[in-house]
């Protein structure tokens, strides 16, 4: 029997509150073809609680590759929480919401995928790190102005971050 994934697809819609056509729930299997690349930068973090270990200089670089469907694959390069190198591959969605003018988009986006970098003492500050790499989903909401883009991103109970991004 084959996977579901209409069913999957319009159930994380109605999970998360983000809107999806029948079209959409039928562009599965996302295409493989590159619509544009988003590469973003850290611009502000903060941390809810105000442990003296945390750094909110988080250093991120990151890559995202965007498909025409509003799939997408990245990979970021950043300072954790505890200034340790970390690498989180992921994938996920775009999900517009509004369009107040020709060149600006107000959009969700959901991602989800591995994260690497907490160690030794700092293993267990993140859940499921068992083995080096934990599950990461990272929810956020931004905006386009034609190729410049920005992300308000919440990281769990630990904190926020905005990012800025140029596609190409």
């Amino acid at each position: 029997m084959p996977f579901p994934w209409k069913a999957t697809i319009f159930a994380i819609a109605a999970l998360t509150g983000f809107p999806v056509s029948a079209e959409e729930a039928s562009s599965w299997p996302p295409a493989a073809k590159l619509d544009h690349v988003l590469v973003q930068t850290s611009l502000y973090t903060r941390h809810y609680d105000r442990d003296p270990e945390h750094t909110n200089q988080q250093n991120l670089i990151s890559v995202e590759f965007h498909n025409p469907q509003r799939w997408l694959a990245g990979a970021a390069w950043f300072r954790n929480s505890f200034n340790q190198p970390t690498w989180y591959w992921y994938a996920g969605r775009e999900f517009p919401l509004w369009k107040p003018t020709e060149n600006t988009v107000v959009r969700a986006k959901l991602t989800g995928g591995l994260l690497r970098g907490y160690k030794d003492e700092y293993r267990d500050k993140i859940p499921f790190n068992h083995s080096g790499i934990a599950p990461a989903v990272l929810p956020s909401i931004g905006m386009q102005w034609g190729r410049v883009e920005s992300d308000l991103i919440l990281f769990g109970t630990a904190g926020l971050m905005v990012t800025g991004g140029v596609r190409f």
